[in-house]
């Protein structure tokens, strides 16, 4: 291949992740004639087409998807050389990329805050999404980490526990079980129940709760966030199951009640996962030493905070 600049791979790149000369143009703010050129000298410099349509719908050749592979290569390596020149000379700097789970969204900014002030050179995108999605964009290898609190089975991973965590069961503040103790099991599936949207790492927790007493929820409604389900529970539409990290909102907890139910709070972690086998970048160690080394103290200081709120006292 001759005479490739290295222009013509980053928008054949971003062309080739959304599959459109219109998105790719949006995102690396060209017109859209200039990507298509940029594409077509790229594609004589191959000798082989890159693309092909069908319909409206553009798919890579097995030349386009050869060249994929090599571009996120070349690319990776060009940024980890760049963090390795910087780290050597006493800097940190670069970019991190990280996707978190819905939930997730209630403590990372809490925990990214420190490190930014710490690194202040070091860029940080990051990608708040549905369980489903960010799975998938593990099993693309698009970020540098993966924050979720179910680790993924079917993917071949590395993981770190480094956040504790409670479910809790909610209810409107003034339900009448909020001042009832040692509210058993069997009582919840007489309530109506608000679940999270299949395929969440709570509702799988929930589900497998209730299956291991052979119970059987009388869900009212799926709903997509645990901002939703927050809001549907204090418009009284029924209890749910919420990380106690989603109740830290400010507000919320002035119309909401912990309940005291048998087996919970049910207790887990928050993990950061990334493919087994991932060469991680200067910036994207630096970053897990914090993370593992760091993040306790979030989860000390918000399980103080909730304290007085699981013993709330009948």
């Amino acid at each position: 291949m001759k005479h490739a600049t290295l222009h013509q791979l980053q928008v054949f790149q971003v062309v080739a992740r959304h599959r459109s000369f219109t998105r790719a143009a949006e995102e690396l703010f060209l017109t859209q004639p200039t990507v298509s050129m940029q594409i077509k000298q790229l594609t004589r410099a191959v000798g082989m087409p890159l693309f092909e349509q069908i319909g409206k719908r553009l798919f890579l050749t097995d030349a386009g998807r050869e060249l994929l592979a090599t571009c996120e290569e070349i690319f990776t390596r060009l940024a980890q050389f760049e963090m390795t020149v910087s780290d050597m000379q006493g800097l940190k700097k670069g970019q991190l990329r990280l996707a978190v789970v819905t939930t997730a969204k209630y403590f990372a900014p809490r925990l990214l805050g420190p490190f930014c002030q710490r690194y202040p050179e070091i860029d940080i995108s990051l990608e708040v999404a549905n369980r489903g999605r960010v799975l998938e964009r593990l099993a693309e290898n698009l970020d540098d980490f993966y924050i979720v609190g179910q680790v993924p089975e079917d993917l071949n991973v590395e993981m770190h526990p480094f956040l504790d965590d409670q479910l809790v069961v909610i209810a409107p503040y003034h339900h009448p079980l909020a001042l009832q103790r040692n509210i058993p099991a069997s009582r919840l599936v007489q309530e109506p129940f608000l679940m999270r949207e299949p395929g969440s790492g709570t509702r799988m927790v929930v589900q497998q709760f209730f299956e291991e007493r052979r119970l059987t929820p009388r869900v009212k409604m799926e709903l997509g966030s645990s901002e939703a389900i927050k809001q549907a529970v204090i418009g009284g539409l029924g209890i749910a199951v919420l990380s106690h990290h989603a109740l830290a909102s400010e507000g919320a907890l002035h119309h909401l009640a912990i309940l005291n139910v048998e087996g919970f709070p049910i207790r887990r972690h928050w993990h950061v996962v990334y493919p087994a086998g991932k060469r991680l970048s200067v910036v994207a160690r630096t970053f897990l030493q914090y993370l593992i080394e760091e993040g306790r103290e979030v989860a000390e200081r918000t399980s103080f905070e909730m304290t007085s709120l699981l013993e709330r006292p009948a």
